[in-house]
């Protein structure tokens, strides 16, 4: 079963796209915006990645969530599932494939700092990062069971750097 989209090597206008797609989402999260990321493998440089901009906007509260869902579906964005409280999902395909994913936590969500802390590791890290690009590049070509079994794959991996995060 295939994943969102494909592995592929590092593209250099990764940062453009999130930086094109930052600007349209700011004026549609509004007030409540405190700030956006561009996190995920694409905000890796080097690092081959499924190319889908994750976006992370963190927001003061949730009390708008309907505006933003509207606003967002006129967008292209889908509502996925809140991963937790305080986070929610949203996700763009073109064609069948995925190319954003929009991660939306109210501030001092745990999340952020995960997010931005393996984004700033792995960019300074080269030895971890390339140790994650062979683990991604091995998950893609052992799937048999599509995006689940891919995200739990690399789910180890992320917590160890979490934790070495952690520690220091």
């Amino acid at each position: 079963m295939a994943l969102t989209s494909k592995i592929t090597p590092y593209n250099a206008d990764w940062p453009n796209q999130y930086r094109l797609e930052a600007s349209q989402l700011t004026p549609v999260l509004g007030s409540a915006l405190v700030d956006i990321h561009h996190v995920g493998s694409t905000a890796i440089p080097g690092l081959a990645a499924k190319p889908e901009i994750d976006v992370l906007a963190v927001v003061e509260n949730i009390a708008h969530v309907e505006d933003w869902t509207n606003d967002l579906t006129l967008m292209g964005y889908r509502r996925g599932g809140d991963l937790s409280e305080g986070h929610l999902f949203f996700k763009r395909d073109a064609d069948g494939v995925r190319t954003h994913k929009l991660h939306v936590c109210t501030t001092g969500h745990p999340k952020i700092g995960e997010m931005l802390g393996f984004r700033d590791l792995l960019r300074l890290n080269r030895e971890v990062r390339d140790e994650y690009q062979a683990l991604k590049i091995q998950l893609e070509r052992d799937n048999i069971a599509g995006i689940a079994q891919y995200l739990e794959g690399k789910a180890p991996f992320i917590l160890s750097v979490l934790k070495r995060i952690e520690s220091t």
